[in-house]
C-alpha cells in the first residue's frame, strides 16, 4: 500500500515516530479492531483509533443516547439525545476521517455474535460495565487469538490491561475475575463516575489497541494499570496465568 498525499499529511506526526513509521501507518489503516461498547471508553476510543487510521473500525452497540451520558460520552451532542449510538458514532467517523470504514452492530453482545464478530480481527477493546458480557468477549478472544484490550472506570478509579490468554504463561480476563457470571454489575448510574476519568481510560485503552496493531516499546500483557484520581496516583501490578483457568488448559 502506497500512501497518498494527504495521508502522508494527515498521518505525518505518527510516521516521524521511528517506532510506527510509514510501515506501521500501512499496518494501522489496513487492520481491523472489534470496539465493543460505544459508552465513556468506547467514545475516546473510536475517536482516537478513527484519527490513527484504522482502516476498518466495527462498534457493537445497542443503546441509545440519552441526556446523562453527555456528561463523559465525548462522542455525542445534545442533538443526539434519543439516536443510536451506533448511528450517532458512524456519523462522527465519517466526518473525522474518510479513510476509515465504520461497521455498526445496533445488538447486545452474546456468545455466538462474539465469535463471529471476532474472525479475522486485529484486536477488540472491551469498555463495557457488564461483567457477564466481559466475560464473552474474554472467552471469544482467546478462542480467536486476538488480544483483548480491557478497560473499566468506577467512581474516581479506573483500571486497563491487554489480554493474550492462549499464549503460554498469559493470562486471560478470566484469570483476573473468576468464573462467576452471576456477580453483580455496578453501574456508573448507581455508584457515579468522574466523566474525565473515562476519557483518560479510553485514550489509553486505545494507545494499547494501537500497540497490539504495531508493536512499539514494552509488552503490557499480564500487567494491570491502577488509575486512581483521588490519590493522583497509576500503578502497575503484575497479573499472573491462573492454571486452574480454562485458558490455561
Amino acid at each position: 500500500m502506497i500512501l497518498s498525499d494527504s495521508q502522508l499529511d494527515r498521518y505525518a506526526r505518527h510516521i516521524v515516530l521511528k517506532e510506527i513509521g510509514g510501515g506501521g501507518q500501512t499496518r494501522l489503516l489496513n487492520a481491523h479492531a472489534l470496539i465493543v461498547g460505544a459508552g465513556g471508553i468506547g467514545s475516546p476510543v473510536i475517536q482516537y483509533l478513527a484519527a490513527a487510521g484504522v482502516g476498518k473500525l466495527t462498534v457493537v452497540d445497542d443503546d441509545i443516547v440519552s441526556l446523562s451520558n453527555l456528561q463523559r460520552q465525548t462522542l455525542f451532542a445534545t442533538r443526539d439525545v434519543g439516536a443510536k449510538k451506533v448511528v450517532a458514532a458512524a456519523n462522527v467517523v465519517q466526518r473525522m476521517n474518510p479513510d476509515v470504514r465504520f461497521l455498526p452492530v445496533d445488538r447486545r453482545l452474546d456468545a455466538d455474535s462474539a465469535a463471529r464478530l471476532l474472525d479475522g480481527m486485529d484486536v477488540v477493546i472491551d469498555g463495557t460495565d457488564n461483567f457477564a458480557t466481559r466475560l464473552i468477549v474474554s472467552d471469544a478472544a482467546t478462542a480467536a487469538r486476538v488480544p483483548l484490550v480491557s478497560a473499566a472506570v468506577g467512581q474516581f478509579e479506573g483500571q486497563l490491561a491487554v489480554y493474550r490468554g492462549w499464549e503460554d504463561g498469559r493470562p486471560c480476563y478470566r484469570c483476573l475475575v473468576g468464573d462467576n457470571p452471576d456477580r453483580p454489575d455496578i453501574s456508573c448510574s448507581d455508584q457515579g463516575v468522574l466523566g474525565a476519568l473515562t476519557g483518560v481510560l479510553g485514550s489509553l485503552a486505545a494507545i494499547e489497541a494501537v500497540r497490539q496493531i504495531v508493536p512499539f516499546g514494552d509488552d503490557t500483557t499480564g500487567k494491570l494499570l491502577l488509575v486512581d484520581a483521588l490519590a493522583f496516583r497509576f500503578r502497575t501490578i503484575s497479573v499472573a496465568q491462573d492454571p486452574e483457568c480454562r485458558c490455561a488448559a
